[in-house]
């Protein structure tokens, strides 16, 4: 199966608390810390949620 990588670009302060319990579901607890997953419909949901503050790095 294919891998995806997530890189965290912008800041979760400020953001609502969903979407802060999001990033920690995606592994993401820092700025630009890259973590891998496999591309999953329910991690690319994840990624759609939180769209705004990270990247998929290729």
């Amino acid at each position: 199966m294919a891998t995806i990588k997530i890189k965290q670009t912008k800041s979760r302060i400020g953001a609502p608390k969903d979407q802060k319990k999001t990033l920690d579901a995606l592994g993401l607890t820092k700025m630009n810390r890259v973590v891998e997953h496999k591309d999953t419909p329910s991690v690319r949901g994840l990624i759609r949620k939180v769209n705004h503050l990270v990247t998929v790095v290729e």
